[in-house]
């Protein structure tokens, strides 16, 4: 993961990466598409329903009700994390939000490479 990062509004990104409407998101066209993977069961998050069943595994819980968000938090810590209700507006930078705040067990992969679910 080298390159330069940022860590602005409470989000972290990389200051080289592409603009989002390049395929940087989860679908992206072309290949060139990012996932994110649950690493101990190799599972692809699909939907906010595997995201949000995975972070319950880990102590994670719902916060607040934004019209806008979903909102994730910690009890035992200050962490947040925040993603756009709408599932097909996931980018890589909420994408890296939930990786850095669940060192270990999640991971990004390009999609290219990345076995579908069965």
């Amino acid at each position: 993961m080298a390159g330069v990062w940022v860590f602005e509004d409470g989000m972290v990104r990389r200051a080289d990466s592409e603009a989002p409407s390049r395929g940087r998101g989860v679908g992206g066209g072309g290949g060139g598409g990012k996932v994110l993977v649950h690493v101990p069961s190799s599972e692809v998050v699909t939907s906010y329903e595997v995201l949000e069943r995975r972070l319950r595994e880990l102590g994670w819980e719902r916060y607040l009700n934004d019209p806008c968000l979903l909102q994730f938090h910690q009890r035992s810590t200050v962490h947040l994390i925040s993603v756009p209700r709408d599932f097909s507006r996931l980018k890589l930078v909420h994408m890296y939000d939930v990786v850095v705040k669940t060192r270990n067990v999640f991971e990004v992969r390009d999609a290219a490479t990345t076995a579908a679910p069965p």
